[in-house]
């Protein structure tokens, strides 16, 4: 019996950045995984969530619910801030209703970040990729302060055939997105942004990686304002080239 998989590619990636969702089943297909992906998921609810509006929220988080609460093996996600929200944030939205919450705790077992996934469960680090590039890596704040993925990523590009993985010296720092932060406060959001950028270029890379297409988007942004060459690029996308 094949081993399956079910992605949860958020909003956002199934909106303006699919290249990263393809790349993710391309991957788990090599690790040996079935992939399905439920075409009626939409989003986690974290916009709502992080904006103040649990209510909205919630009626966002019963559809996910609704969607993967009868698929059987894991849920791998292709963002550690949707991970993020799922795992240690609906028991937030959901604390006052014990019956939603317990469909909560049998579920959020189940929810992988994609990193996490294939060093964790899948046990794999090598993909027969190749990217002949020098790349740093970009630590989104979600990923890196409430599910602790850090040195993950970076061994699976490590793994890469000739990819040069340089290191900033705010790879830690936030890139100044933050949902709706970036809108409401936009001259802090993009005064983050350049400092961000200024410690990218000073690693003379070609290309800044991240688990997060939400911080990609706010980077490119800012590299193409900037007139920089520096592209971004998901993960999994490093890890299915060739």
């Amino acid at each position: 019996m094949s081993k399956r998989v079910s992605l949860f590619v958020t909003c956002l990636v199934d909106q303006l950045f699919p290249k990263a969702g393809l790349a993710m089943a391309d991957v788990l297909e090599r690790a040996g995984y079935e992939v399905e992906f439920l075409e009626d998921q939409t989003c986690c609810g974290q916009p709502a969530f992080n904006s103040g509006y649990w209510g909205e929220a919630r009626q966002v988080a019963n559809h996910f619910l609704e969607v993967f609460e009868h698929t059987s093996g894991p849920i791998v996600v292709a963002s550690g801030s949707c991970t993020s929200m799922i795992s240690h944030h609906y028991g937030d939205i959901y604390r006052d209703d014990p019956a939603v919450l317990e469909r909560v705790h049998r579920l959020e077992s189940r929810v992988f970040e994609f990193s996490r996934f294939l060093l964790d469960v899948a046990g794999a680090d090598e993909f027969g990729a190749r990217f002949e590039h020098t790349v740093t890596y970009h630590d989104s704040c979600h990923a890196l302060r409430e599910l602790g993925v850090k040195h993950g990523p970076r061994r699976l590009l490590s793994k890469v055939r000739g990819l040069t993985l340089k290191e900033m010296d705010a790879a830690e720092e936030c890139c100044g997105f933050g949902g709706t932060f970036s809108v409401k406060f936009d001259e802090v959001s993009g005064g983050m942004a350049r400092t961000k950028i200024d410690s990218i270029l000073r690693t003379g890379a070609d290309y800044v990686c991240s688990i997060d297409s939400s911080c990609l988007m706010q980077l490119q942004g800012a590299l193409l304002r900037g007139g920089h060459s520096v592209r971004t690029i998901h993960l999994a996308e490093v890890l299915a080239s060739r």
